[in-house]
């Protein structure tokens, strides 16, 4: 359990050596958009340890020891959980968000439950989103919250709209893919308390409607590239979002794709997790 009355720290230049960053490292909006690119790309987004039958802890120390130090991935609250406390040491003003994805459901599918933590970044009086832990399609720079223009990142076009008028003022994030205006996420703009995702996050990881268990979810975003797994189907875009390739994967090309195209050091114990994932194939 995360201990809220407890300030948490973060070991800044091993976080820097992790996702190969030497820049400034003044809360400005330059220092920022450096650290949103470069952490997806050195941090992939990835739930293995749900399918292993891991939990998933909040803790900061867990948190570092796994995606610093091990040089493993993780999900939302991780992600974004060590986002948030490296901002913070460098003097950001931060505050954590919660969304409700919308990203991939079904029209026929029922609402989903709140389940995304983001951030909110004030730079000079201006709210910024960001998030390096929404998978294949993160961003990879901030996004003015309150700007309804299409805004551009490293990583193609994103734009965010006011959500319907009864959601209370709620912002819709939206993703360009080669021209289809896809919807992520909805953000609620009220501010979390860091023990307030402790509740999310057991659900995420233990309840049957949550598709991270049962589904494998992997991603790594470069300045070049996308990759998505969604169990064995690998999806490529290029930088632009554009479709390069999309194939289901075997059981040794998966393992591959997970070391060399995703950058994690595959355990001998993912070996049968791996061999489900293929059998499952992709979820509609």
């Amino acid at each position: 359990m995360f201990d809220a009355q407890v300030a948490p720290t973060v070991d800044l230049d091993a976080y820097f050596a992790r996702i190969g960053y030497a820049g400034p490292r003044e809360p400005s909006l330059e220092t920022l958009r450096a650290i949103c690119q470069k952490h997806p790309d050195a941090i992939p987004f990835e739930n293995l340890d749900v399918l292993l039958g891991r939990g998933i802890s909040l803790v900061p120390a867990d948190i570092d020891a796994k995606l610093i130090t091990a040089g493993r991935g993780g999900y939302c609250f991780e992600q974004n959980g060590l986002l948030k406390r490296v901002l913070k040491a460098l003097g950001f003003t931060v505050q954590s968000l919660m969304a409700r994805v919308w990203w991939m459901k079904p029209p026929e599918a029922p609402t989903r439950a709140r389940s995304h933590m983001i951030l909110k970044v004030t730079i000079d009086g201006r709210d910024w989103l960001a998030d390096a832990g929404f998978g294949g399609c993160v961003l990879t720079a901030p996004l003015d919250l309150f700007s309804d223009e299409v805004q551009a990142t490293p990583n193609g076009g994103f734009r965010i709209e006011p959500a319907a008028p009864e959601m209370g003022g709620e912002r819709l994030v939206l993703a360009d893919l080669s021209g289809n205006w896809a919807p992520l996420y909805q953000v609620a703009l009220g501010p979390w308390d860091d023990v307030d995702y402790e509740p999310a996050n057991f659900f995420t990881y233990t309840h049957p409607s949550s598709h991270f268990t049962w589904s494998m979810t992997v991603g790594r975003t470069t300045p070049i590239a996308r990759y998505a797994l969604k169990n064995n189907r690998l999806t490529h875009r290029d930088a632009t979002g554009a479709l390069v390739e999309q194939r289901d994967l075997s059981v040794d090309e998966l393992e591959a794709t997970l070391r060399d195209v995703i950058g994690l050091a595959v355990q001998p114990d993912w070996r049968p997790v791996l061999e489900k994932v293929v059998g499952w194939g992709t979820p509609a």
